[in-house]
Formats: structure tokens, C-alpha cells, sequence
């Protein structure tokens, strides 16, 4: 049993997807190709905004955002403790300060009501993590925002293709900001990702910090990077795209499945009122994870863990001065959540065996 199936999508897909490599292999366009366009505006179109600029990771996608912001030495952004190291690491890239405010162990991701306390003079923008696949509450998160005027940027590695109240994972802040990496709901065949924005002038600054900073050759208005998105991948985008609905919609039905046979045996993922989760990945939480994990490697039935540390833990986060305690919320969800199999092709028959072994584990 895979963990994330990937091989069987692409069997599903194989004639698309080779189509659309074999297509830029013939025209050599590897760098900046048609297919960066035509992908641009079909993610724009699925998320719903004006402007999605692929970009050559999420971690990049991150970083490029906050340089578009102006955002450097002296500025704090607010994030989370317990998610991927990119969303901490992009703010001190840029040579800003992370500040941490802990999670809500309903669903989590950011607790909404801990975030004005962490607002100070120095705070440019919000940075809330979709974690594990669906979205925190933005009508609040906004709220707070606009008050004091802070951007919002979305770090929805896990959750493109979540929805909130009918509105798209990615058009809900000032910026989104995914991931393509492959193991991501909608991936591709390396390292890539996108930003997402209604804001004409952002766009074009994120664009001409994409590519060396000017978006005319040997014209260079802003100090950039080199964050472009292969052609190549473009086009695994655009072939995987079209099935893209279907797949979420699997992730839902499967993700619920799995709660409705194991909610009486561990603590299953809350789905908030109005969210559609996508499941990046399925997390259940116990007490004895690793003891779990063990029993599961025994019965064949890979699992993995999202995250075995907190972010405050890190030892390049050492000069920020957080202590263990200050987010237990966080630090109780990094020692007990374990992922299970989880994908759109996942069969009934293999979610059966997945949840015995669980539940013979736990007896």
C-alpha cells in the first residue's frame, strides 16, 4: 500500500500528461515557455482571482510575496509553531522576525483569538498556515486585519482545492500562497508553486521578483530572485488540472469515510462549519503515536508525521527566546498526530484494512 499513490494517477492521466511534456520537448521553450501562461490563467480561473504567478516552490512562493511587501530587518510576521519549516523560514529569509502564535487543537491552524495579542508597531503582515488541507476562520482573521492594516498571506501548501463558504482556498487574503511539490493535492513532477492575488500591482511586483526582479529582460526594477516555474511542470499542471474537481471531491468523501469508522477508537480531523477539507493529509491523534506508528509498520500500512517538532524547537529558531510551554497547544499536537494513507484513489477495500489495523492496534 502507498502512502500517497502517485503512480496510479499517473496511469489514470499517462496520455494527457505525456502529451503536454512531449509538446514542450518539441517546441524547447524549457524556461518561461506558452505553458507558464496557460497555466497561470487556468489556476487563476479554479481559485477564482485575477492573477496566480507559478513560481519554482512554495517556499519561494512564500519569500516572494513578503519581498513584494517590502517586508525586511526590523519587521515581524505572525505564523504558527506547528507547520513545514518554509513558513517560518520564507519571514527570515527576508530578515524579518517569525512570531508564533499557537494553534487551536480543533483543526490545527491559527487560534484567531490569540492573534491581536501578538500584533506590536513592527508586525507587516499575518501569515495563517492551511494546515493538513482545510482553511482557519479568514472572515475573522480579515477582520483583524484590516483593522490594523496588515496583509494576509495565506501559506495554503496543503489546501489548494479547500474551499470556505463556497469561496476557494487562495482567494480568501491579500495573497495565497501554494505548493506543486508532489506529494501536494495538486502536484507536479518536482518542486513548484503559486501565489494568488486580486491585486493588480502586488502581481506585478511578485512577477518581477520571480524573475531576477524585472519582468523586461536587462531591466531590473526591484532586487529578485530566480524563482521560476519549469515549463515542464506547467504542463503536469495543466494535464492534471481538468481531473482536479473530481479529485477533491474524492478526498472529501474519503476523508469522511475514514472519520465515520474511527471516530469511536482516536480523535479523528474536525471539519469547521462551511469548510470542504481536501485531506493533504489524514491526521488522527492518540496518545501513544509512536507506539501506533510501530503497529501499523508491522501490518504493512505506511503512516508518517506532521511534525515531530514544533518550530520554537528548531535550533535556528533558538534566538527568537520561545521556551517549551509557551504553545502547548502546538507542542501536544506534534507528539501525538500520526497521517495515515490518504490520495484520491485510495479503494474502500484498502481504507477497510487501513482502519482494522488502527483499531487493532488501539484495543
Amino acid at each position: 500500500m502507498q502512502f500517497i499513490d502517485l503512480q496510479k494517477q499517473y496511469r489514470r492521466y499517462q496520455p494527457k500528461i505525456d502529451a503536454r511534456m512531449r509538446a514542450v520537448m518539441e517546441h524547447g521553450h524549457f524556461i518561461m515557455g506558452p505553458e507558464i501562461a496557460e497555466c497561470e490563467q487556468a489556476l487563476a480561473a479554479y481559485a477564482g482571482v485575477k492573477h496566480a504567478i507559478t513560481v519554482a516552490s512554495g517556499t519561494d512562493s512564500l519569500e516572494i510575496a513578503l519581498r513584494a511587501w517590502g517586508i525586511g530587518p526590523g519587521d515581524e510576521v505572525i505564523t504558527v509553531p506547528f507547520t513545514w519549516i518554509s513558513s517560518a523560514e520564507a519571514i527570515g529569509l527576508v530578515g524579518a522576525k517569525p512570531v508564533f502564535v499557537d494553534i487551536d487543537p480543533l483543526d490545527y491552524n491559527i487560534n484567531v483569538a490569540k492573534i491581536e495579542a501578538a500584533i506590536t508597531t513592527r508586525t507587516k503582515a499575518i501569515m495563517p498556515v492551511s494546515l493538513f488541507g482545510q482553511m482557519p476562520d479568514f472572515a475573522q482573521i480579515n477582520v483583524i486585519a484590516e483593522k490594523r492594516v496588515i496583509p494576509v498571506l495565506e501559506d495554503a501548501a496543503q489546501s489548494f482545492g479547500a474551499s470556505q463558504h463556497g469561496r476557494k482556498s487562495c482567494a480568501f487574503s491579500t495573497a495565497g500562497s501554494t505548493s506543486f511539490f508532489p506529494a501536494k493535492p495538486l502536484g507536479c513532477y518536482g518542486d513548484g508553486g503559486a501565489l494568488f492575488t486580486d491585486d493588480d500591482e502586488l502581481a506585478a511586483k511578485m512577477k518581477a521578483i520571480r524573475t531576477h526582479g524585472g519582468v523586461k529582460r536587462h531591466h531590473h526594477t526591484l532586487l529578485g530572485m530566480n524563482g521560476r516555474f519549469d515549463t515542464l511542470q506547467a504542463a503536469v499542471i495543466l494535464a492534471k488540472l481538468p481531473h482536479f474537481a473530481a479529485e477533491v471531491e474524492a478526498r472529501s468523501l474519503i476523508g469522511a469515510r475514514y472519520s465515520e469508522l474511527l471516530k469511536d477508537v482516536c480523535e479523528t480531523p474536525a471539519v469547521r462549519p462551511g469548510n470542504v477539507h481536501v485531506y493533504a493529509q489524514y491526521t488522527i491523534r492518540v496518545p501513544d503515536r509512536d507506539a501506533l506508528g510501530a503497529k501499523l509498520k508491522e501490518a504493512s500500512i505506511p503512516t508518517s508525521v506532521y511534525y515531530p517538532k514544533c518550530l520554537h524547537e528548531q535550533p535556528v529558531f533558538a534566538y527568537l527566546g520561545y521556551k517549551w510551554g509557551d504553545f502547548p497547544e502546538s507542542e501536544k499536537a506534534s507528539r501525538e498526530v500520526i497521517s495515515l494513507p490518504m490520495h484520491p484513489f485510495l479503494s474502500e477495500e484498502q481504507q477497510d484494512r487501513v482502519v482494522a489495523a488502527v483499531k487493532m492496534a488501539l484495543k
